[in-house]
């Protein structure tokens, strides 16, 4: 995969995945489970933060777990070991040259990766070759086009574009969120249902505040702020503004949303 991955592999970007997954485990994962005895491929694993409630929800499914960095694979053995998990198998490898027979898998979990691709619909139809007829697909992709705010900041909503921007020019799309049911209809799958789920944080939800919108949310848009400047998006004053606006979200008066895409859907069985 040739695309670049906008948010960089530093401890920090791992730390915050891992307060991503572990925050949103309830509102993505709730719904999905997987029979005793399948075999599931879990595409773009990273450093693990989705595999490890994957694997301890669906305890008798075996999973398989690739990535395309070996530095992300050695991070995601260390926790999943740490976690005592053990039906996960983990490989390196390319999405677009995956090492696995035709119909090798009963269950197929793509989580924040289409994002980063410059050929999602590509990638979708190689991982529908890889699914048995039947068998399911389950597709998790944000969309930056979905946040809002309050108090709303227009340098807060610039310092989002220049993310949104960033990883255009890196080959993948911020916005692909709302694209998942165009997407997975085109490539041919069976009922295509897609759900919105979306984050909602006030001071009622302190947890929320500190794991989410300050780090996960806020954190992924401070992480790209050289990368922004260096690319003449915006002034450094700008950003730094916009990085305070969101961060005044997290007062007793701020409200912050942000909106998560499911994709579910199943191979067509052989009608002939």
């Amino acid at each position: 995969m040739s695309e670049k991955y906008v948010h960089g592999y530093h401890p920090r970007e791992n730390e915050r995945l891992q307060d991503q997954a572990g925050t949103l485990i309830g509102l993505l994962h709730a719904d999905t489970a997987y029979p005793e005895g399948s075999t599931v491929l879990e595409v773009g694993c990273g450093v693990g933060a989705q595999t490890i409630p994957l694997a301890q929800r669906s305890a008798g499914a075996r999973f398989t777990s690739v990535d395309v960095s070996a530095d992300s694979i050695a991070e995601a053995e260390r926790r999943i070991d740490h976690a005592g998990i053990t039906n996960v198998e983990f490989r390196r490898a390319d999405i677009f040259a995956l090492p696995f027979d035709p119909e090798s898998f009963d269950h197929v979990f793509v989580c924040f990766v289409l994002e980063h691709i410059a050929r999602p619909i590509d990638a979708l139809a190689l991982l529908g070759g890889l699914l048995k007829p039947g068998g399911t697909i389950t597709v998790i992709e944000g969309d930056h086009g979905s946040t809002y705010f309050y108090p709303d900041n227009p340098a807060a909503q610039a310092a989002i574009r220049c993310q949104v921007e960033l990883q255009r020019r890196a080959g993948g799309n911020a916005l692909i969120g709302r694209q998942l049911y165009p997407l997975m209809v085109e490539v041919g799958f069976d009922a295509v249902r897609v759900s919105p789920r979306t984050v909602y944080v006030d001071s009622s939800h302190p947890d929320l505040v500190e794991a989410f919108t300050r780090r996960t949310f806020t954190a992924m848009i401070e992480g790209v702020r050289e990368q922004a400047i260096s690319a003449g998006l915006i002034e450094p004053e700008r950003f730094d503004a916009g990085v305070q606006g969101l961060r005044r979200t997290t007062e007793a008066d701020g409200v912050f949303c942000y909106t998560f895409f499911k994709g579910v859907a199943k191979k067509r069985r052989d009608t002939s």
